[in-house]
């Protein structure tokens, strides 16, 4: 196989830390940023499928079930009931939470289907087995391995990341920020 299908790790963390602090509320719960980021990346982990012998194109393969909306779903409820079981805020920001590490999981999703290598993403998984890309796909896929990262295709792949993943989240949390300090000038 020789490559990975999927935007470098540091842009899903990055995407997962610009979208908690253009969003999250400033008394976030202990364990909120790493939830963030543990939701942005856990889908990648279904690439252990292939040491178990689990194909590719297979439900539970890479960029299958674990890259679809309901393993959003399901995940941002775990991750909501744990990081807040304790809190007094449950009832009140459950629903803000939920919602947060749904978007912040799916994104990996969406972002892995803006790249132009590999079968696709399984988004509506397991409803529908098809696997889908975007019309359009201007993500560069990541290599695999330390050496292959650090030549021209990882350079490229980076180059590709800092326009499409970096820059617009980059934007969205300083607009973010910006709504935010105006709306409390108010």
């Amino acid at each position: 196989m020789g490559k990975t299908i999927v935007p470098t790790i540091i842009s899903h963390t990055f995407v997962a830390i610009a979208a908690a602090k253009a969003f999250a509320p400033a008394d976030v719960p202990r364990g909120f940023y790493l939830a963030s980021v543990v939701c942005s990346i856990l889908p990648d982990a279904d690439v252990l499928a292939f040491r178990f012998g689990i194909p590719y194109h297979h439900l539970f393969g890479h960029r299958g079930f674990f890259h679809s909306l309901t393993f959003a779903v399901i995940l941002s409820g775990l991750v909501t009931f744990a990081l807040l079981r304790d809190a007094e805020i449950l009832p009140k920001r459950s629903l803000f939470y939920f919602l947060f590490f749904f978007l912040v999981t799916a994104s990996h999703g969406i972002l892995d289907a803006l790249t132009d290598g590999g079968l696709g993403i399984a988004l509506f998984a397991p409803f529908d087995s098809e696997r889908y890309f975007f019309p359009w796909t201007p993500i560069k896929v990541s290599p695999i391995g330390l050496k292959a990262f650090f030549s021209h295709w990882g350079y490229m792949v980076l180059k590709s990341e800092l326009l499409w993943v970096w820059l617009p989240s980059t934007l969205l949390m300083v607009l973010a920020l910006f709504i935010r300090a105006a709306l409390r000038r108010l």
